[in-house]
C-alpha cells in the first residue's frame, strides 16, 4: 500500500521512538521502502527537531537521542490513557500543586481529537479514594529526583513527628509510597546513618554542591528495610 511522505516519516519515528539502535535494512523492511528512503525520512525528522544520530557506511543505523528541543511526542490511545491516569492520580494527591493539573490542560491542547477525547475520558472516569494522605509539591519530588539520578546530595529543612525542626543534608536514594503516606528513603550525612522523611515535612529543597559516595543500600530491598526497623532487627 502507498504512503505518504509524512505518514512513513511518523512510522519511522514510532519505530525509533522504542529506543535502541536500528539498522538501515531492519527500518527499511519494516517500511516497506529503501534503505535511501529511509535515509531522506530520518532527515526529514531532523529538520522537524528530532536529534536522529546516524551512523554512517555499510551497514548504517539509526538512533533516536533527546534533543534540546521538544518536538510533537506520538502516543497511541493506550499511551494517551497512562499519560492521563498518572497525572489524574498526582492532581488528586496535590490538588493544590498546579503542575499536574497544567500538564494535563496541555496535553489535551496537543492530543489529536480521538486520543484527547480518550484522555478528557480517563479524567471524568477517574476517582482516587485513597489520596487522603499528605499532599506533596512536584518541585520538592523533581529535585530529590534529580538527585537520585545523578547520584547527588540535597539539603533541605525538616520537621519530624514532635514538630522539632533541623538543617539535612542528605543523598536521597528513592522515594517511597506506603500507606498513602510519600516518604525519601536518604542517608543523611551529617548522622552518618540512613533515614526515612516524610516528603510533606521537607521544606525549601536544594541540590547541594559535590556528589555523594557510592553507598550500599544496607538492606536487599526498601521493604525489608522498613520490615526491620531501619536496618536496627534483622
Amino acid at each position: 500500500m502507498q504512503t505518504t511522505p509524512t505518514e512513513r516519516t511518523l512510522r519511522l519515528l514510532t519505530l525509533l521512538q522504542g529506543g535502541g539502535e536500528l539498522s538501515g535494512a531492519v527500518l527499511s523492511r519494516r517500511l516497506g521502502v529503501s534503505e535511501r528512503t529511509v535515509q531522506r525520512d530520518a532527515a526529514r525528522l531532523r529538520r522537524l527537531g528530532y536529534d536522529v544520530h546516524t551512523r554512517p557506511g555499510p551497514g548504517a543505523s539509526y538512533r533516536l537521542r533527546a534533543g534540546v528541543r521538544i518536538p510533537p511526542l506520538l502516543l497511541d490511545r493506550d499511551e494517551a490513557a497512562a499519560v492521563a491516569t498518572g497525572l489524574a492520580v498526582l492532581s488528586a494527591w496535590a490538588p493544590e500543586d498546579e503542575a499536574a493539573r497544567t500538564a494535563a490542560v496541555k496535553l489535551g491542547q496537543v492530543l489529536p481529537p480521538t486520543l484527547a477525547r480518550r484522555a478528557r475520558a480517563v479524567a471524568m472516569s477517574f476517582a482516587l479514594l485513597d489520596a487522603g494522605g499528605p499532599a506533596v509539591s512536584m518541585t520538592t519530588i523533581g529535585v530529590l529526583a534529580d538527585a537520585v539520578s545523578d547520584s547527588s546530595r540535597v539539603r533541605f529543612s525538616y520537621t519530624d513527628g514532635h514538630g522539632r525542626d533541623s538543617a539535612r543534608l542528605v543523598e536521597p536514594y528513592r522515594t517511597v509510597l506506603r500507606e498513602s503516606i510519600w516518604y525519601l528513603v536518604a542517608f543523611d550525612v551529617d548522622r552518618d546513618a540512613w533515614r526515612l522523611f516524610r516528603l510533606d515535612r521537607i521544606r525549601d529543597p536544594e541540590p547541594s554542591p559535590g556528589g555523594g559516595r557510592e553507598r550500599e543500600f544496607p538492606a536487599e530491598s526498601i521493604a525489608v528495610w522498613l520490615a526491620s526497623d531501619f536496618g536496627r532487627t534483622r
